[in-house]
């Protein structure tokens, strides 16, 4: 009997978690779908109800308050979803000199980018590792290979993500669940204004759409891969990380964030 998946995505309202809903209900998986924006959540759901024949459950959830993570996993409890998939896809970033950000949102980014993925990780973890099945993909990004002057605080939130997703990948190695880290390049998503970097960011000149990024972003996780380096950049980024000073990798990031 064919098994039927549950995928619960975070930031699911646009960008890439859009595009990874869209799948998943092209694949005919039902869906849970969180975002802070519930209006725009309900008018996906009946687009992807309509279109794909799926059942799609709405979660509004700010993931950047202390334990909304919990809140959704509760949810799944409440509305006895069995997920196995989640795709952690929330996640925003902001641009400029640390010491001149804004502190409570540097808070809060930490809160979206890690806290709220991690918990979300360890609520699912157990349960598909008792049923033998599960699928977790975590979005990390290039700006995980190196620190990143003028986005200090995104650049090691993302370097988070890629270190967890491999640690716990190698943890749960043959118990039939999967970890993967999906790391994109620039990606139009709207990323560049949300995180206020300046007009024009060397980096957003030649971004991949978010439709072919979730394409393999999904197809990475199907596959089981521990790491995905999505797009030529990222792969050259990734290489040269490996073996240039970090001072060099450094100065090379503070320029493309402006």
């Amino acid at each position: 009997m064919k098994r039927q998946h549950t995928a619960l995505i975070t930031g699911a309202s646009g960008g890439l978690g859009l595009e990874f809903a869209r799948i998943c209900a092209s694949k005919k998986y039902d869906l849970v779908l969180v975002a802070r924006n519930e209006g725009k959540l309900y008018a996906i759901k009946n687009e992807l109800e309509s279109e794909f024949g799926v059942k799609v459950h709405v979660c509004a959830a700010d993931l950047s308050v202390k334990d909304a993570a919990l809140d959704v996993f509760d949810y799944t409890l409440e509305h006895k979803l069995p997920v196995d998939i989640l795709i952690n896809n929330a996640g925003f970033g902001d641009s400029g000199s640390f010491a001149d950000r804004d502190w409570q949102k540097q808070y809060e980014m930490i809160q979206v980018n890690i806290v709220a993925l991690m918990q979300l990780t360890h609520c699912f973890l157990k349960p598909m590792m008792r049923q033998g099945y599960g699928k977790i993909l975590n979005l990390s990004s290039v700006a995980a290979f190196s620190a990143g002057p003028d986005m200090s605080v995104y650049y090691a939130s993302k370097a988070f993500v890629r270190s967890f997703s491999e640690a716990v990948a190698e943890e749960v190695k043959g118990s039939g669940v999967t970890v993967t880290a999906i790391c994109p390049g620039p990606t139009a998503t709207g990323f560049e204004k949300a995180a206020s970097m300046k007009g024009g960011s060397v980096m957003f000149r030649k971004a991949a759409s978010a439709a072919a990024v979730a394409g393999e972003g999904i197809r990475a996780m199907e596959k089981g891969k521990v790491l995905h380096y999505q797009g030529t950049f990222t792969k050259l980024m990734g290489f040269g990380a490996r073996i240039a000073p970090r001072s060099v990798t450094r100065k090379f990031a503070r320029q493309m964030n402006h």
